[in-house]
């Protein structure tokens, strides 16, 4: 007599694999696409021939496929929404619980910034964004979770630079290996060395002013008014062409023809969208089409950091010249390392600083009494005759110095903050009366800590240099309100020691081209300019993108 498995017991035992697999994926997270592969379709294909008693063959294979997908996907979704789920007490979104998919979406449309700000107002400073990640919007997290003692960064940089074959400074999560690979960058942007660059950057920057006061039929509209924001993209990537790789970019003369600009761009957006699922790492390594203009963005890199070795140890101290061990200070470090490196200058130090540029500009230009008096301040530490590029008086500044804090503070160029996860083996975490598991993803949220009127009053929403003014003073009543100013919320460079290496260069280049464009040039905004649509229109990918700033520019008289 034939005996048959009863098709329930082959339906517990696809049931049961299932509920193994869920174990495997929560216990080791594999990564690779290989294992996803046995795991998620070898698996159930090979429990298939359990149902060929009751079901013919072409059945079996989907009935035992759809079975243990399904009851995988719901041992997932019961787990995270139970209350012994690690992040349980956490409010948040029913969705993002669930998956990350849903905020990888939104980060898609450019406005994760605003949703998380919102989340942090309906659900408070502890925000749970993801199945295993919290978002905090206390600054009080500033410090244990991002300083010296703090947490290892997170793994959105798996996915973000899985096209790279060495991860370059940012992306590095052992503090060890990052302060080996800090050490060129501290040298290259230490005091002495910045004041080595300032010709540099003031050349770039003279260039900026010069072509600016121009008309160029080419670059204006009917209206009179040209795009104030490109211009300043064209100038801090020819800039930091010039520091990473010795030059090769003019897209201050040339415009992006021919240039590598919308692949930076398209890049941005995909490699924002997949930080947040960083599983995909190996699917963009494994398949050509996943991350296409990340590729093309490398290999461009890659062929400007060979030109730059051939050009040998040239005299002027750029970038490349610590990166590549050229002062004898370190051992010379692999190429590739050298390349990726150098790549993350280009991105994260042109459109970092070109997203404050145009917060500045659009700040004072819709804030007219702020410009008269960010003028009048330039022109007296630099009457006729002296040029604003002279670097002797800005940090002395006052009003100069507050408009650019104000502006990282309404629009900072790295909106979201900083990942970090908590180290397997560490124990966990403990921040005030939260704890937060060892595997638990962590952000501190700049845009609403920056925007709480907890940390910044009155006014968190608009711009207000006069606040820096006031509490430099010590008047905490400015202007008869209640003054709140919390520096210690202010972090647009980030924090620790794995904050922004380029913040003195930043600083400086800022500083440098505001003054010398208010001294030489007068600016109105173009006609039917909408300020609540410019603002609504900016898009957060990593770094904060921003629409058009048409700008009618005239040279001063």
């Amino acid at each position: 007599m034939t005996h048959h498995l009863p098709i329930q017991h082959a339906l517990l035992t696809v049931v049961g694999v299932a509920f193994i697999v869920h174990f495997v994926f929560k216990r080791y997270e594999p990564q690779r696409v290989a294992t996803h592969t046995l795991l998620l379709v070898a698996v159930p294909s090979f429990l298939s021939p359990l149902f060929l008693d009751r079901l013919p063959a072409i059945k079996a294979l989907p009935v035992s496929v759809l079975t243990f997908w399904l009851t995988l996907l719901c041992s997932i979704a019961f787990y995270r929404l139970s209350p012994w789920h690690p992040l349980a007490r956490y409010p948040g979104p029913l969705v993002l619980k669930l998956s990350k998919l849903p905020m990888a979406w939104i980060s898609r449309g450019g406005r994760r910034h605003i949703y998380t700000q919102e989340l942090h107002r309906r659900y408070g400073d502890i925000v749970r964004v993801g199945p295993n990640e919290v978002s905090i919007s206390n600054p009080a997290a500033i410090h244990p979770f991002m300083g010296t003692s703090g947490l290892h960064k997170g793994p959105q940089w798996e996915a973000r630079t899985a096209t790279q074959t060495v991860h370059p400074l940012i992306a590095i999560n052992d503090p060890k290996e990052h302060l080996r690979r800090r050490k060129p960058w501290n040298r290259a942007l230490n005091v002495a060395s910045l004041k080595d660059l300032e010709p540099l950057v003031a050349n770039r920057a003279e260039q900026l002013v010069n072509l600016l006061a121009v008309s160029d039929s080419r670059r204006i509209g009917a209206d009179g008014a040209t795009n104030l924001g490109k211009w300043f993209s064209w100038f801090s990537y020819d800039l930091m062409s010039d520091m990473a790789f010795g030059g090769g970019s003019e897209m201050l003369i040339n415009g992006d023809e021919g240039s590598i600009w919308p692949l930076l761009e398209v890049g941005l957006v995909n490699s924002d969208t997949f930080g947040h699922l960083p599983w995909l790492a190996d699917y963009i390594r494994t398949f050509p089409t996943f991350g296409a203009k990340m590729k093309q963005m490398r290999s461009f890199c890659v062929q400007r950091a060979e030109e730059r070795v051939k050009l040998g140890n040239i005299s002027r101290k750029d970038l490349f010249y610590y990166l590549n061990n050229e002062d004898g200070a370190e051992p010379t470090p692999p190429l590739p390392e050298v390349i990726a490196d150098g790549t993350l200058a280009i991105i994260a130090g042109s459109d970092t600083t070109s997203s404050v540029l145009s917060s500045i500009f659009y700040c004072l230009l819709t804030h007219p009494e702020a410009y008269v008096r960010l003028r009048a301040e330039v022109d007296s530490y630099y009457p006729p005759g002296e040029t604003a590029l002279n670097t002797k008086h800005h940090a002395d500044m006052p009003y100069l110095n507050a408009v650019i804090n104000e502006a990282m503070r309404l629009f900072p160029p790295i909106s979201d903050g900083s990942q970090r996860v908590v180290p397997i083996g560490s124990g966990g975490k403990i921040f005030e009366d939260s704890y937060f598991p060892e595997g638990t993803i962590t952000t501190v949220h700049m845009y609403s800590i920056h925007r709480d009127s907890r940390n910044f009053s009155p006014l968190p929403d608009n711009f207000w240099p006069e606040r820096w003014i006031h509490a430099a003073a010590g008047d905490k009543n400015g202007l008869g309100m209640k003054l709140v100013l919390n520096t210690a919320a202010h972090f647009p460079f980030s924090f620790g020691p794995a904050n922004c290496a380029g913040k003195g260069l930043a600083m400086q280049e800022l500083r440098m081209v505001v003054s010398a464009m208010i001294q030489r040039l007068d600016m109105t905004l173009g006609e039917g300019f909408d300020a609540t649509a410019y603002e609504n229109d900016m898009s957060n990918y990593f770094i904060l993108t921003r629409p058009s700033l048409p700008v009618v520019v005239r040279k001063r008289k």
